[in-house]
């Protein structure tokens, strides 16, 4: 089973408010065991409401404090701390674990509790993690920690154990695109204004070490490093691009004219109603809405923004609005990943996070593996009792898997294009076409193809619900004949429903079997429904 496919267990909570103001419902969305619908309806009382609201006074850069649930989550942010507020150990160890703690039993009881360790029962038998993730409908629930979540005293939070991928996400989007497989980093890293008035209810903040952020970002993707008999690492090809405080036109111009799989915005941010806001330069910013627009047409895969409040919601009179955060905007219009700040972050904790964030990512981590490496980063060196670790939301599309990377085991070598091997050299060139969509056209690399549904994981994707994830791969093979050495492709099927090729006036169906492919030969994948295709030896 490749990486990418470790098993997931979604949920959602939404308010039920026929019932009453503090009644919510949790239900699971996807499991990765087959299952009916499975729902528990639970009262937010007091007591949590008191602890959150504790948490706050001792952590929240931003206070949200009153004495009841709504009006307490509906109060607009106002500054309480800066990073430098260090708070009494003991007490603050003991108030970070008790709201994680509440936090984890408010959501995991019952039927949903069930269906957890049965997920993580499955996942540790395929030994891979879980990806948990988490669709809030409840716009007042989004400003609380999740991250923090713990099982038990003594037990990791829920964004650092090991055998779980902890992320957000909402399941109210269009599906996702087909995107195209990444097999090298491609960051445009944005800079944006160092000096910005904050609004009056937030305490300014210092100019921002951009170009050191931006030199430790650069760094630690393109820094190769070596193991114990000096081989490099597997590390991918990393390319970073760097604008300086653009205008949107700037911005827009570079995002269009260049391939990026990373988008990296580094400076001042604030929540809005539109999506929140970025500032560029002086007089001059772009909010989540208008950015969505350039970045799903660009297929960028990963939104970085190391900027206040981009997973923070928007308040009008008082009232949280829904889906209004700069994270939150950017997965409805389509972005696969997002990870953005909850509340404001120092620098020198910003740039330890996103030093080890993007080294992960450049030793081919998952984007919720490579979070959670982070995030630990964090807690090792500023402790469990600092709100620091807690800053960093990750919002994941819940379509994508959450590879930014092809896994090493999947790359398929290829020959150099220079390469004088005797193996290049006696490759004949093919392709495979599509009898009805002319259009559709696969050139096999260097001989070989992989072919299947999924787009990230093949070289040839056809889109049909009878093809499986790895159906076959089409590969040519020197074979002797009459004392001579032969180029000859074959396809070697690896399928559920198995291969159909068209001989003698019908067709026969190959199924886990190995077979030679001569040119024009027409073939159908999975059904003798589907799409005929024809294969093609050029010379």
């Amino acid at each position: 089973m490749p990486v990418s496919e470790s098993p997931c267990l979604n949920l959602a909570i939404a308010r039920l408010s026929t019932i009453g103001n503090e009644t919510f419902a949790i239900w699971v969305v996807q499991t990765p065991y087959l299952a009916g619908a499975i729902l528990h309806d639970c009262f937010w009382s007091s007591e949590l409401t008191q602890v959150w609201q504790a948490w706050q006074e001792m952590f929240a850069y931003d206070q949200l404090i009153d004495g009841s649930f709504d009006s307490f989550l509906e109060t607009p942010p106002q500054q309480l701390a800066n990073s430098t507020y260090e708070p009494n150990q003991t007490h603050s160890s003991r108030l970070m674990q008790s709201l994680g703690i509440k936090l984890w039993n408010w959501l995991f009881q019952g039927p949903i509790l069930n269906t957890l360790e049965r997920s993580i029962g499955i996942a540790s038998g395929k030994n891979k993690p879980l990806r948990l993730r988490l669709d809030i409908r409840d716009p007042k629930l989004i400003t609380l920690p999740w991250e923090i979540m713990q099982a038990q005293p003594g037990k990791a939070a829920i964004s650092l154990a090991q055998h779980l991928l902890f992320s957000r996400t909402t399941n109210d989007v269009e599906s996702l695109a087909s995107l195209p497989v990444s097999q090298s980093l491609n960051v445009l890293l944005v800079l944006g204004q160092k000096n910005i008035d904050l609004p009056k209810s937030k305490v300014a903040s210092p100019p921002l070490r951009l170009e050191e952020e931006a030199e430790v970002l650069t760094q630690a993707l393109t820094s190769y490093r070596y193991d114990a008999v000096g081989n490099a690492a597997t590390t991918v090809k990393c390319q970073v691009d760097t604008l300086l405080q653009p205008t949107p036109e700037q911005l827009i111009s570079q995002l269009e004219n260049k391939s990026y799989n990373v988008f990296f915005y580094a400076g001042h941010g604030e929540s809005a109603p539109d999506g929140g806001k970025i500032f560029l330069r002086s007089n001059r910013s772009i909010s989540g809405t208008e950015l969505a627009q350039v970045l799903t047409r660009c297929q960028v895969k990963l939104c970085v923004f190391n900027s206040c409040w981009g997973a923070w919601p928007a308040f009008v009179q008082k009232n949280t609005l829904q889906n209004s955060s700069l994270a939150e905007v950017l997965i409805h219009h389509g972005v696969p990943a997002v990870l953005a700040m909850r509340d404001q972050i120092g620098d020198e904790e910003a740039l330890k996070f996103i030093q080890v964030f993007a080294q992960a990512l450049a030793t081919r981590q998952s984007i919720d593996r490579a979070v959670a490496i982070a995030r630990q980063q964090l807690l090792t060196i500023y402790r469990f009792n600092f709100p620091t670790w807690t800053l960093p939301i990750l919002y994941l599309h819940p379509e994508f898997d959450g590879e930014l990377i092809r896994p090493v085991q999947e790359e398929v070598t290829q020959l150099p294009e220079n390469s004088l091997s005797e193996i290049r050299q006696r490759t004949l060139k093919a392709t495979l076409r599509s009898l009805s969509v002319p259009k559709k056209v696969w050139s096999l690399q260097a001989g070989f193809a992989l072919l299947g549904r999924v787009n990230d994981h093949n070289d040839i994707a056809i889109d049909e619900p009878w093809i499986s994830k790895q159906h076959a791969k089409i590969f040519c093979r020197n074979e002797k004949r009459d004392g001579k050495t032969v180029p000859t492709y074959f396809i070697s099927d690896n399928s559920r429903f198995g291969t159909f090729i068209f001989e003698l006036d019908e067709w026969r169906k190959v199924h886990l079997q190995e077979v030679p492919l001569h040119s024009g030969v027409q073939l159908k994948f999975g059904s003798s429904q589907g799409e005929t295709f024809e294969f093609i030896v050029e010379g």
